[in-house]
């Protein structure tokens, strides 16, 4: 296998693309790098063919998909490079650099239906529990995992929450997701007031630094990594052994409330979806659900 060069490959019109997804787009960050590092694949690969990036065509394209496949990419990475790829191009056929798409003739790979994780509500209980509601980090910490919970919010929309966010009055949560997409998300009456308190009795002990809900002993933003490992002890400490990540909550939440009676245009809204159909594994979770119960407990199953 070829190795990639020691320093960043780069080219105008991607340097170009980049900055227009920060700024017309409003990407994060983690977004626009994964983008720029899946662009910085396809550079390498042309530099090493001889290609020029303005005459790429749809048979470099396949020579491309094949050179992925012979890295070991697996169906799901290579369908997040041909994403980056169709993005781009499409951004240049709208800034009329290019007049002809070379990816329109590429199909995605197909990919394998994973049903999410998903914890119980007994499993979920067990896991709030842990806390020490007695410090300042574990009432952090306990209030942070009812808001996981409570408002299935992802993990880099919970550490990005300022205090101004939340209305104690109304219990509601103002939520900015992917590309900055704003949502206002209810949360029950249980986990206002763990927040309530929180902000009003234990958030200033942490000596803010910066204006976010959940701070580390710094004063400072609570990262992913922080927030993740937190999780792992607590989920450790309840015995369960499970694979639960800051994302299992917000499966979790979504199959709870249909699990409930919500219907799947409501449990879209809350979680910020903008296409249904990312909604809609959800109800696979609980037809994957249904079957289990249905195999342990009808009586003709069981003979």
């Amino acid at each position: 296998m070829t190795q990639a060069p020691t320093t960043p490959t780069t080219h105008p019109l991607v340097d170009s693309y980049l900055q227009h997804l920060l700024v017309t787009r409003g990407l994060s960050e983690n977004t626009i790098a994964s983008y720029a590092t899946d662009m910085e694949s396809f550079l390498i690969f042309l530099q090493e063919k001889r290609f020029q990036l303005e005459s790429v065509t749809d048979q470099s394209l396949f020579l491309y998909v094949m050179y992925l496949r012979r890295r070991g990419l697996n169906s799901r990475s290579l369908a997040r490079h041909l994403s980056a790829l169709r993005g781009f191009f499409a951004y240049c056929l709208e800034e009329r650099v290019l007049s002809d798409n070379p990816v329109q003739y590429l199909e995605n790979p197909k990919l394998p239906k994973t049903l999410p994780d998903v914890l119980s509500q007994e499993e979920v209980a067990a896991i709030l529990a842990q806390p020490i509601l007695k410090t300042k980090l574990g009432f952090r910490d306990r209030t942070m995992l009812e808001l996981l919970y409570a408002a299935g919010l992802r993990v880099s929309e919970l550490i990005s929450l300022a205090p101004v966010d939340f209305d104690a009055q109304t219990g509601l949560v103002r939520v900015f997701g992917k590309g900055g997409k704003e949502r206002i998300v209810p949360v029950h009456e249980a986990a206002a007031k763990f927040l309530d308190i929180y902000l009003r009795d234990w958030r200033p002990a942490f000596s803010p630094v910066q204006n976010f809900v959940f701070l580390n002993r710094s004063g400072k933003k609570l990262t992913r990594q922080a927030v993740w490992k937190n999780i792992q002890r607590y989920v450790q400490e309840a015995g369960i052994r499970k694979s639960v990540s800051p994302h299992t909550f917000r499966h979790s939440f979504a199959t709870h409330l249909l699990d409930g009676g919500a219907d799947l245009r409501t449990v879209q809204l809350l979680l910020g979806h903008t296409d249904i159909a990312a909604t809609e594994i959800y109800t696979h979770v609980q037809a994957d659900r249904l079957r289990q119960v249905h195999r342990k407990y009808h009586p003709r199953s069981r003979m």
